[in-house]
């Protein structure tokens, strides 16, 4: 999946783009959003997620995407959720992980507004630290009352910083992002005790967002993808997966997170069955949503917004897109569009989807894989290259991902399917 650039690549998804818009708006703004993105497997959730992702950076907000799992990433501990989010945050100018970065320009904020008030002499070290302590203290009030820690850890960074010691300033900037086994010694040296657990973790939470908007990021992104993989586990841990996120939608409804806005993705299965969501009956209310109409009058303002997935006529829309993309930075773009037309778009998109068991869902990657590499380079490389006559799609389960193959083999063993096109 490309990192950016999405939009070109965002067929079907322009009903959802207002409502979002004004949800990013409202982050802006201090208020939080929220949304439980639902779709089969193929659907492009996770698309979706990062589709959303570009449109936050772009409206100057910190993003992070983290894969719910059973052993890596378990929803119920919500210590190990946010230290996944710090290791995969970022922003438009920084790659993960941005922590650092986000941290030391807050630092620079605060020390630029000290000067600016007229009251310290840039000179005078002493009185400026001083002046930055007390202004980070002002900023952190709330966030001190519950997690006094997360302060702590800030200020014993910003010593260490002035004072050289960078082995401690990257134990505790490890220590606010949630990691676990840094040195005793510089937690010693800010005070703090021990690991982060799971009420901390909202607190820590609440207060790199306060840290993002005084540095110029008004809010985060916090995309939790696969939330589904719940119904996998235990029962017990199932339900406490269930139930941390409730206690985080409840902390969003009270205005404890100002500038957040959390997305959740999942699967039908996840969101109506008794193995998911329905085994909380509160979890339950608060997500209902109605989807007994057609999927054209779905709401995009709805806390359960419904992605139909692909079908052949998106396919050959996405194809037609990349097609023309590609035409604009081609050497011979005139060649290109005559030899790759709509016509020859939709037929390769249907023997892709063929050699996928029919499956279009799964079917994306694939295509454009098959029509960049495999026929636009040549048809642009080469004046003689006829895809209709001179090209049939091959796929071979070597280049499969793992839910390609498995549909690529429903109809059969082989593990090539050759296909020609008419």
């Amino acid at each position: 999946m490309p990192q950016a650039g999405l939009d070109l690549f965002a067929v079907g998804l322009d009903r959802f783009t207002a409502a979002l818009d004004d949800d990013l708006e409202t982050v802006k703004g201090g208020g939080a959003a929220f949304h439980a993105i639902r779709g089969e497997y193929g659907s492009g959730k996770t698309f979706f997620a990062r589709w959303l992702a570009e449109r936050a950076k772009r409206a100057g907000l910190a993003t992070a995407e983290v894969q719910i799992s059973e052993t890596e990433t378990p929803l119920h501990r919500l210590e190990t959720v946010y230290r996944r989010l710090t290791e995969r945050l970022t922003t438009a100018t920084h790659q993960a992980s941005a922590l650092r970065a986000i941290i030391d320009s807050w630092f620079y904020g605060l020390e630029d507004e000290v000067l600016d008030a007229g009251n310290v002499a840039e000179d005078d070290a002493e009185a400026l630290a001083k002046a930055v302590d007390e202004l980070m203290e002002r900023r952190l009030a709330d966030v001190a009352r519950t997690t006094p820690a997360f302060s702590a850890a800030l200020r014993g960074y910003r010593q260490a910083v002035a004072a050289g010691d960078s082995a401690t300033a990257e134990a505790l900037i490890a220590w606010i992002g949630g990691q676990k086994s840094v040195a005793a010694s510089a937690r010693r040296a800010a005070g703090v005790r021990g690991d982060l657990d799971h009420f901390a973790a909202l607190g820590f939470l609440q207060g790199l967002l306060t840290v993002l908007r005084d540095c110029g990021h008004p809010g985060l992104l916090l995309v939790l993808d696969e939330t589904e993989t719940l119904q996998r586990v235990r029962g017990d841990v199932r339900e406490k997966g269930l139930n941390a996120l409730r206690q985080l939608l409840d902390e969003i409804d009270t205005g404890r997170f100002p500038g957040l806005f959390l997305v959740i993705t999942g699967t039908p299965a996840f969101y109506d069955g008794q193995q998911g969501v329905q085994r909380l009956p509160p979890l339950a209310q608060r997500l209902a949503t109605d989807f007994t109409t057609d999927p054209r009058f779905d709401s995009p303002r709805a806390v359960q917004l419904r992605l139909a997935g692909f079908d052949l006529e998106r396919l050959g829309e996405l194809g037609r897109n990349v097609r023309d993309l590609f035409a604009a930075g081609a050497r011979h773009p005139e060649r290109i569009t005559q030899r790759v037309d709509d016509t020859y778009l939709g037929e390769l998109a249907t023997a892709v989807t063929g050699g996928l068991g029919g499956k279009v869902g799964v079917a994306p990657r694939l295509f454009l894989r098959k029509l960049v590499a495999d026929v636009l380079d040549r048809v642009d490389e080469f004046a003689d290259f006829d895809p209709r006559l001179h090209y049939a799609l091959t796929v071979s389960g070597t280049e499969l991902n793992e839910v390609e193959r498995n549909a690529a083999a429903a109809p059969g063993d082989a593990d090539d399917i050759e296909l020609e096109l008419p």
